[in-house]
């Protein structure tokens, strides 16, 4: 994405949580840092009018609409295949790790670690003592999020193939999403 484009990030189903990266395009070590991204917000959610910070803190992405306005995730994992062999499944579960390696290697590029990801669209409630609970989104089918770069950056996204847990929905079952990039904010022109 270059900075000023916007990204426009369709929950098809109402049930997929989509794991979000972003790379400095003139670095990609420079990642999206979410504890970066909790300090400069003064939140543990992310929700719209936010900014995800880097690992520099500078400013990457700003959320500028969320039809569903809900409290996106920043404090879970992106699912790997240790999280998936805790949980009993076969050495070759999909995971959002994984993908997230695998779409940087179709552009040449590769890094040694995997970046905490934006859980967008995860349900994630927090209790008065700290502890975390997984449940399913409480979006709808259509709901989006509309993204702006704020630098030329890396854009990774991965429809989360959790099956496991209700993370996706009662159904656990995966579900495609929809991704369009627009030179204007696309929510300004369907208002």
């Amino acid at each position: 994405m270059r900075a000023g484009q916007h990204v426009l990030i369709e929950n098809t189903y109402g049930n997929q949580v989509t794991d979000l990266w972003a790379l400095a395009a003139a670095d990609v070590f420079e990642t999206s840092s979410l504890d970066h991204t909790r300090s400069v917000n003064s939140n543990i959610f992310f929700a719209n009018g936010m900014t995800l910070m880097s690992s520099r803190r500078r400013p990457m992405l700003t959320m500028v609409a969320d039809s569903g306005a809900v409290r996106h995730d920043t404090l879970l994992c992106p699912c790997s295949r240790e999280l998936y062999r805790e949980l009993g499944c076969a050495e070759d579960h999909r995971s959002c790790s994984d993908n997230f390696h695998e779409a940087l290697s179709t552009l040449d590029l590769a890094l040694p670690f995997t970046p905490a990801s934006l859980n967008l669209f995860m349900n994630v409630p927090v209790a008065p003592d700290g502890s975390v609970d997984r449940l399913p989104p409480a979006t709808v089918a259509g709901d989006t999020v509309v993204l702006r770069a704020e630098m030329d950056l890396v854009l990774v996204l991965s429809a989360c193939p959790q099956d496991v847990t209700p993370i996706n929905g009662t159904a656990r079952t995966p579900r495609d999403i929809a991704v369009r990039l627009h030179d204007t904010n696309p929510a300004e022109v369907t208002s």
